[in-house]
């Protein structure tokens, strides 16, 4: 049938590539099918489409409604805020995403999805996206660890993020903060899963600073260390890739300098905010 899609997986624990399918034109049983595949993969590759930014968010729409990243909704930045836009050149002083995260974690209700395209990666290769699946990392704990965590509540700062490209609030401005069980359930799927990240998690809640601090750096190094639950996408042109951001974590890689790699993202709200496994 002229509607069916291929999956094909990138490793047994996360990420698969998906064909057959015009993102631009898909229709209602294609959609149903990579539903379907987002679930069980987490992370979904499509290569070879022709999408302008209008269809780009067509299509994101088919999994929920838009996310209006902090930039806009708090720090008034201009353009279309259901973009997010990153271009990093020779100039740039920093990357963005260029740390292990979960997008913006520091939201009461962080978004469910997020879909990035890059219509001409940088020239000599480079600027892979690693992808880590966070159901696989709480599952490689030990039962003792696993039994401490669950319970636990761990806040999310935007600030901290934000200092990490050098930025700070002016006297009038504000950015999300959030608290968020350390160990959350998948809404859909029912998986435990480790939610913390090095770039927004700042402190898990009851413990002192050094305990805290040990703990949220043990969790990162456990998360980031391992390639079992990990996979890497190469960016092709005309690649969109959306993975599911409430279950993974991902790190762009700059290492391209000093060519430019552009990159524009549409992100899915979810519904609820995380909830304790």
């Amino acid at each position: 049938m002229e509607d069916t899609i291929e999956v094909i997986p990138l490793n047994p624990s996360i990420g698969a590539e998906v064909t057959g399918v015009d993102l631009a034109r898909a229709n209602s049983s294609q959609i149903e099918d990579i539903k379907a595949a987002f679930s069980r993969h987490k992370v979904l590759v499509f290569r070879d489409q022709s999408l302008n930014a209008e269809q780009h968010k067509v299509f994101a729409r088919h999994f929920g409604s838009l996310h209006i990243h902090p930039r806009y909704s708090h720090l008034g930045a201009e353009g279309d805020p259901e973009l997010f836009i990153i271009n990093t050149h020779a100039d740039s002083k920093y990357s963005n995403g260029e740390a292990w995260h979960s997008d913006v974690s520091c939201d009461p209700v962080p978004p469910m999805a997020s879909l990035l395209y890059v219509e001409q990666p940088p020239p000599d290769g480079g600027g892979d996206t690693l992808f880590a699946n966070m159901c696989e990392a709480y599952a490689a704990l030990s039962p003792s660890m696993k039994q401490w965590l669950i319970g636990l509540q761990a806040e999310h700062d935007g600030r901290k993020d934000l200092a990490a490209y050098n930025v700070r609030l002016g006297p009038e401005q504000s950015y999300p903060r959030a608290v968020h069980p350390v160990i959350t359930k998948h809404p859909e799927t029912g998986a435990p899963i480790l939610f913390v990240n090095g770039s927004f998690t700042s402190k898990i809640l009851g413990l002192d600073r050094g305990e805290s601090d040990a703990t949220l750096k043990m969790l990162c190094a456990h998360i980031e260390s391992n390639p079992r639950w990990q996979c890497r996408v190469h960016w092709s042109p005309r690649t969109l890739v959306m993975w599911d951001n409430r279950c993974t974590q991902h790190h762009a890689v700059w290492d391209y300098y000093p060519h430019s790699r552009n990159a524009r993202r549409v992100t899915v709200s979810c519904a609820y905010a995380p909830t304790a496994y």
